[in-house]
């Protein structure tokens, strides 16, 4: 089945194989360091995120590139657009704020919390742009999203270019059905 693709790899030579092998692992690598240098820079553990859904519509379409910037000492006010994510749910969510309200910390969070310098925790209540209602339901239980929630406030965003991140992992699934589909082996799916 792989006969050919040994034959090449035997006629090229293990340095070659290795040098390519490196070269596909400095590629990595350093895709890897700039986006962890990006979320240093941003304060965010994910700078740049893609818009999956169309309730910001008509601010945001299915698809824009955002770029997100979340500052320890800056505070959200309302008409702010927020990413955030909810623990136990895998996407984040991108919606403007509708409400915040502060309350004072408590002399052990104070303590805990001396980077940011804010006297106090910041609640926010969001709301996407075409969506009848408030986010409560989305929050699983929670009142109010807190800071710690906050992924970052939008700052950018370069319209439908997106769509080639999620062209991308549409066609993983298809191509997954294909080949399971097929006589190939499993577990050489990519």
């Amino acid at each position: 089945m792989f006969s050919e693709e040994l034959k090449t790899f035997r006629r090229l030579g293990i340095r070659h194989v290795l040098l390519q092998v490196l070269n596909f692992a400095s590629v990595i690598a350093s895709g890897l360091m700039i986006w962890k240098g990006l979320g240093l820079l941003t304060n965010s553990e994910s700078p740049i995120v893609v818009v999956l859904s169309g309730s910001m519509e008509p601010a945001f379409y299915r698809g824009d590139l955002l770029f997100l910037t979340n500052p320890a000492s800056e505070r959200y006010h309302t008409g702010d657009i927020t990413v955030y994510k909810i623990p136990g749910a895998d996407i984040p969510i991108v919606h403007r704020v509708l409400e915040t309200h502060d309350v004072p910390k408590t002399k052990k969070q104070r303590r805990s919390d001396a980077i940011d310098g804010l006297p106090v925790n910041q609640l926010l209540l969001t709301k996407g742009d075409n969506n009848y209602v408030d986010d409560l339901d989305l929050y699983q239980g929670l009142d109010w999203l807190e800071r710690k929630h906050i992924v970052g406030k939008v700052r950018g965003f370069l319209p439908y270019v997106g769509y080639v991140t999620i062209a991308m992992v549409r066609f993983k699934f298809t191509s997954t059905h294909v080949f399971a589909k097929s006589d190939v082996p499993f577990n050489f799916l990519p």
